[in-house]
């Protein structure tokens, strides 16, 4: 271990401290792929849906990959739950998916790896990673549909061992694949997450090894401090003053909506305070949000503020103070439905912080975005009896910016996922995918055009139970300095050759040769044409 000095010397140099928030960074991208690589279901092999960060011994954030914001901005929460409920010890691992107890959505299912240095009985470390699974059981295959309740919406885990001392809980394990479709596919993610924690782990004890746990310590703590400042200085440069901003989700699935949001912006000395205690009461229906969803949003939108190469990690998190209202869609009682909360109600977040940012710093930020997720799934049964489902979410249009032209057909803001390939999806299920292609003029026009949304057409070869789950169907998304708005997103089912428009939330039956088409919704542009 390096002396006094020693440390000193390395929190001072700048060039070092770059190489350790990219060395720390590195580990958890490195885990990541460890992840996607050892998979099984194309939802985390192909689409990337999942997360890894390393918080410190006192369970903050001090590094993470460039994966999903929605996953990691409220990881945090997830390892204060563990740590609230367990001791963890060696060859422990800690699992969790209740949104009422450091989770976001069912499907997200978290694992958290204590990681120990020499002798100490402290961890040093909590590696967490947050993966998507395509099932997690519930009424309706991929576990996105609509529901009345939490326990509809599939099977609900507290934080609990999944490993206590290194020795698989069996009993967890088989009630786990007893409670999911398509259990062997379940499990094998399961163990694709336990390999990137374990990796992740080997990497922090070599690194603390040859740098010393004083030195490390010291220098996350600076990575730490130099965020901080750093999101302070871009808030004391914006005006001082409250922004307000509103907007709503069009419905919530059993007719409810519009579900208003409002946010009051406090900008004071380099903090911010969002207050969003005014926005309208719980839902029927799974679109509400957990205020770790809500967090999330907010720090989101803050760092999009900060220069690109700011570390994100706790220094961020202690520039907010967030104010919800409990019962209402932000901060919903338990055992309210939630699956929508994480990806529609998240984008809808960062579409009304934006807009309240937007005053205090005028064209610098972008036009609104789609706005969904557009969440597609659906399952069956084969000839042999066992059981699959299919999960994705289909990207829209990018917001245009001051300088430039939004995007095709991308995932944005709280969303970091990648497409299912056609192959893919084809050679897993009984689906053939009929077009796959860019919707033109689907992007608001301006002097910067909005990114159009895209068509999605798939034809069922087999009966299927289908969900889907999106917005701004009815509403569009709006431009900015005098742009106009995107084109509003669609679905439709064709069946015997006629075309029948489906809500932007819901459950329906295929049968074979049935289709269902999509139009993803279009960004908005900025400034007039």
């Amino acid at each position: 271990m390096l002396d006094s000095a020693a440390v000193a010397r390395a929190t001072k140099d700048p060039v070092r401290l770059e190489v350790f928030h990219h060395l720390l960074s590195a580990f958890c991208e490195e885990a990541g792929a460890r992840l996607q690589r050892s998979a099984w279901s194309p939802n985390i092999r192909e689409r990337a849906d999942y997360s890894v960060a390393v918080f410190d011994r006192e369970g903050r954030l001090v590094a993470q990959a460039a994966h999903i914001p929605v996953h990691l901005g409220s990881a945090g929460d997830a390892v204060a739950a563990v740590t609230r409920t367990l001791d963890l010890g060696r060859g422990d691992v800690a699992i969790l998916n209740d949104p009422y107890a450091g989770g976001t959505h069912l499907p997200d299912v978290t694992m958290v790896l204590p990681v120990f240095v020499g002798r100490a009985r402290r961890p040093e470390w909590f590696v967490v990673n947050r993966a998507h699974h395509a099932d997690i059981g519930g009424a309706q295959p991929g576990s996105m549909g609509i529901a009345a309740d939490l326990h509809a919406e599939g099977f609900v885990s507290p934080p609990v061992l999944l490993r206590r001392a290194g020795v698989l809980q069996q009993d967890l394990w088989r009630l786990f694949a007893r409670n999911v479709r398509g259990a062997a596919e379940r499990l094998v993610d399961l163990q694709a997450q336990e390999a990137s924690l374990a990796q992740l782990g080997v990497r922090l004890v070599a690194f603390a090894r040859e740098h010393g746990v004083a030195t490390v310590r010291a220098v996350q703590a600076q990575l730490c401090d130099y965020s901080e400042r750093t999101g302070r200085a871009m808030l004391r440069g914006l005006p001082t003053g409250t922004f307000v901003a509103r907007d709503s989700l069009e419905g919530d699935g059993f007719g409810g909506g519009p579900l208003a949001i409002e946010l009051a912006l406090q900008l004071r000395s380099g903090h911010a305070t969002f207050d969003f205690t005014r926005t309208c009461d719980q839902a029927k229906g799974g679109v509400n949000a957990n205020r770790s969803v809500v967090l999330a949003a907010c720090v989101y939108a803050l760092r999009c503020l900060c220069p690109e190469r700011l570390p994100t990690n706790d220094g961020l998190f202690r520039l907010v103070t967030l104010r919800t209202r409990p019962g209402s869609l932000l901060e919903p009682r338990s055992p309210a439905p939630v699956a929508g909360g994480n990806v529609e109600t998240s984008q809808r977040l960062v579409d009304v912080v934006f807009a309240a940012l937007a005053k205090a710093a005028p064209g610098r930020l972008p036009a609104a975005s789609a706005g969904t997720m557009s969440n597609f799934s659906f399952g069956g049964v084969r000839a042999d009896g066992s059981e699959f489902t299919s999960y994705e979410t289909l990207p829209g249009g990018a917001g245009a910016t001051a300088e430039r032209a939004g995007q095709a057909a991308i995932q944005t803001h709280m969303t970091n996922t990648r497409n299912t390939p056609i192959e893919e999806q084809e050679h897993r299920y009984p689906v053939r995918i009929r077009s796959l292609s860019v919707r033109r003029g689907s992007g608001g026009r301006g002097k910067r055009a909005g990114g159009d949304g895209l068509c999605k057409e798939v034809e069922a070869l087999a009966p299927l139970r289908a969900s889907f789950l999106g917005e701004r169907h009815a509403s569009r998304p709006p431009g900015a300095a005098g742009g106009g708005p995107g084109g509003a997103g669609a679905l439709f089912v064709v069946r015997n050759g006629k075309l029948q428009k489906l809500p932007a939330k819901a459950t329906f039956v295929l049968e074979p040769g049935d289709r269902v088409v999509v139009h993803t919704p279009g960004g908005g542009a900025h400034g007039r044409g």
